[in-house]
């Protein structure tokens, strides 16, 4: 029977898991002093766990999903954070996504996109097996495995 639990730890996709959300920053289509608000919230944020399951994540407030639907997908850099950097480039053409997305650590060409399906709409955008960023609120949050 352990062998069988060990085999069906090891087959759990990439993103289950413990996760800690180490750091926080301005995301780069806030113009302006971030609001109030948006600063409570990081601070409320950062430091705290979230546990990516696989029939909801657990975590705080509005992190928190009780029966995600998940999707992995590949994004270009344009769709990172719900397509926040395309939408820079259409207003400004001199705002290049893949620069964009190289300012915040995410190197290459695509990557892996964890969509939750869930009411608060975030998803989690993976720079390596062990790190993880999401947008929430003009924020953009940094996710560490533990």
């Amino acid at each position: 029977m352990a062998c069988f639990a060990a085999l069906a730890a090891a087959a759990d996709p990439f993103y289950i898991g413990t996760w800690k959300i180490t750091s926080a920053r301005v995301a780069p289509w806030q113009s302006g002093p971030p609001y109030a608000s948006d600063l409570s919230e990081t601070k409320s944020l950062v430091g705290k766990t979230i546990f990516i399951q696989s029939r909801r994540i657990a975590g705080p407030g509005i992190l928190a999903c009780r029966a995600p639907d998940y999707r992995v997908r590949d994004y270009p850099a344009g769709m990172l954070f719900q397509g926040g950097f395309d939408e820079m480039h259409r207003r400004n053409p001199s705002a290049d996504p893949a620069k964009l997305a190289a300012g915040l650590g995410f190197h290459g060409n695509s990557w892996k996109t964890l969509e939750t399906g869930c009411a608060n709409e975030l998803d989690f955008h993976f720079l390596n097996p062990s790190t993880a960023a999401f947008a929430l609120n003009n924020y953009i949050y940094t996710l560490k495995k533990q």
